[in-house]
C-alpha cells in the first residue's frame, strides 16, 4: 500500500504536470469583460493571449462590430456587463454622448497625439488604419489588380467585391466616407457615396455585417475594402498572396479606440488592460500585427517595412472625426432607405 507521503507526492506532482498544459489563459485569475475584440481583427488573438500571461486578467473574445457593441452599451446602461470596449472613433464619440463610458487618461497619455483621444479620457486611440483594397491576387482569375474605385465598377469585376454594412460596422461606414470623399463629397453630403453604391450595385458586391477575413483568404470574396492591417496580415502572417492598395482617387485614415465603461464589473482590471494596450508591449503588438500604432515610436524598424510607401500613404486623409461621428446616423439612414 502507497505511503500519505509518497501518495501526497504523487498528487502534487500530476497537479503540477496538468497545470504545465494550462494556457496563459486558463491560469488567469482575473476578467475584464472586452466588447468587439474578435480574433481576427487585428490580431486581438494575441493581444489578449499577452494581457492574460502578463497581467493575469482574462478578456474572452467577443466578435461584436463597432455598432452592435453600443447598441449593447445602452441596452445595459443600468446594470453594464462589459468593462472596456473597442470600436471605431465616431462610435466612441457617440458612447460618450450616451453616457455609457467614463474618463480614464491611462499611461502614455501624454504620448498619445491630441486629435487621437478625447480630452477629458471617454475614449483613446490605440491604432489607425488606412482603408483601400484588400486583394486576393490568385482568386481574381487573371484579372488585373484594381487600382481605384473606378476600376471595381468595371463588369469584370462582377461577385468579386465585399465590403462590410455600412449602416452597422464602422469599416464600412469608413469605406464610405473615403469613397465619398474621392468623388467630391464631404461629411455634409453624402450624395456621391450613396451615387457610387447604387453603381457598384450591378456588380453584385457582397456585404456581411461582420469581419470577412476568412471568406476573403478562402477566395469567396476576392476582393474586400478592408484596412491596411488586415491585408499585410494576409500577406505576412497567413502568407496568402493579398496585395493591399491605397485607391488612386484617395483615402482615409482612422483611429481604432478603446474606453473604460461607466460602473464597469471589474473597473480596475478594465484599467489594466487599457494602460496594456498602450505600453510599448502592447503597442508594439498592433505593430507586430500590421498595424500603426498611436505612439508610433513603438513601431520597429522591421515592423514598418511590411507597409506600403509613404508616397501611397500620401494619398490618405485625416478627417474630422467629431463631423463623422455627427454625420453617420444620417448617413446610415439614407444608405438603408436608399441603397440597402
Amino acid at each position: 500500500m502507497m505511503q500519505p507521503v509518497k501518495r501526497h507526492k504523487c498528487v502534487i506532482a500530476a497537479l503540477l504536470a496538468v497545470s504545465s498544459l494550462l494556457s496563459p489563459l486558463a491560469l488567469a485569475s482575473e476578467t475584464a469583460i472586452c466588447y468587439n475584440c474578435p480574433p481576427e481583427w487585428a490580431d486581438w488573438a494575441t493581444q489578449l493571449k499577452e494581457i492574460a500571461q502578463d497581467t493575469g486578467i482574462h478578456v474572452p473574445q467577443d466578435n461584436k462590430n463597432s455598432g452592435q457593441s453600443l447598441a449593447q452599451l445602452v441596452a445595459e446602461k443600468g446594470n453594464p456587463v462589459a468593462d472596456v470596449v473597442y470600436y471605431g472613433v465616431t462610435f466612441g464619440i457617440q458612447a460618450a454622448k450616451a453616457d455609457v463610458i467614463t474618463d480614464y487618461k491611462p499611461a502614455h497619455w501624454d504620448d498619445i497625439p491630441a486629435g487621437m483621444k478625447d480630452p477629458a479620457g471617454k475614449w483613446v486611440a490605440l491604432h489607425t488604419g488606412t482603408m483601400g483594397f484588400m486583394v486576393n491576387v490568385d482568386a481574381l482569375g487573371g484579372l488585373p489588380v484594381p487600382q481605384s474605385w473606378d476600376d471595381l465598377l468595371k463588369p469584370e469585376y462582377k461577385g468579386m467585391i465585399g465590403y462590410l454594412d455600412p449602416a452597422s460596422a464602422f469599416v464600412g461606414y469608413v469605406a464610405a466616407v473615403a469613397v465619398n470623399l474621392a468623388k467630391g463629397g464631404d461629411l455634409h453630403d453624402f450624395s456621391p457615396a450613396l451615387a457610387y453604391f447604387k453603381k457598384l450595385a450591378v456588380n453584385k458586391p457582397i456585404v456581411p455585417k461582420q469581419t470577412a477575413y476568412a471568406r476573403l483568404l478562402s477566395g469567396e470574396i476576392p476582393i474586400m475594402l478592408d484596412y491596411d492591417f488586415n491585408a499585410y496580415r494576409a500577406k505576412y502572417h497567413d502568407h496568402a498572396n493579398v496585395a493591399f492598395v491605397i485607391p488612386r482617387e484617395g483615402t482615409v485614415t482612422v483611429p481604432y479606440v478603446i474606453s473604460l465603461v461607466k460602473h464597469a464589473p471589474h473597473t480596475e482590471n478594465g484599467k489594466k488592460v487599457i494602460d496594456y494596450v498602450l505600453s510599448d508591449r502592447g503597442q508594439a503588438i498592433w505593430a507586430n500585427a500590421f498595424l500603426r500604432p498611436v505612439r508610433i515610436s513603438a513601431m520597429l524598424p522591421e515592423a514598418k517595412a511590411h507597409f506600403l510607401p509613404e508616397s501611397d500613404y500620401a494619398r490618405a486623409a485625416t478627417v474630422d472625426y467629431q463631423q463623422m461621428a455627427d454625420a453617420q446616423k444620417v448617413f446610415s439612414a439614407r444608405y438603408l432607405s436608399e441603397i440597402h
